[in-house]
């Protein structure tokens, strides 16, 4: 029986000490995505929104302007994606709910999957779909 308790604490102290580096994992993601989305973004109504340049008023810069704004549009919109997907995987860790799949609640996301991507939000299964 005093074996049992000791390999369940362990398992329990194992979870936490796991849960621990996902989490701490995620905090730097979203730091650093935070960050590289103020170099090329404003955060305006919890959302961003691509800085634009002016480089001048000839045609050419012009067009620089226009190839370079569309460019900051893109990769705003992916960094965005990625720090909501970040922002979510912390919410279920306040919830409990990390580690699960989103769409089949029941079915847990590999340990390895979750080491490599934090932010997996479903399991092998789902993403495949």
């Amino acid at each position: 029986m005093k074996l049992l308790v000791v390999l369940v604490l362990k398992k329990v102290m194992l979870d936490q000490n796991i849960k621990a580096e996902l989490k701490e994992k995620l905090l730097k993601e979203k730091e650093s995505l935070e960050k590289e989305l103020s170099l090329i973004a404003t955060k305006l109504d919890g959302d961003y929104q691509a800085k634009f340049e002016d480089f001048g008023r000839d045609e050419e810069e012009n067009a620089e302007e226009t190839e370079n704004f569309a460019n900051k549009i893109a990769i705003t919109e992916t960094l965005e994606k990625k720090l909501q997907e970040v922002l979510a995987a912390l919410k279920r860790m306040e919830d409990g709910t990390y580690g699960f799949c989103v769409n089949c609640p029941n079915e847990e996301i590999p340990l390895e999957r979750l080491r490599a991507y934090p932010s997996a939000s479903t399991c092998l299964k789902c993403q495949n779909q």
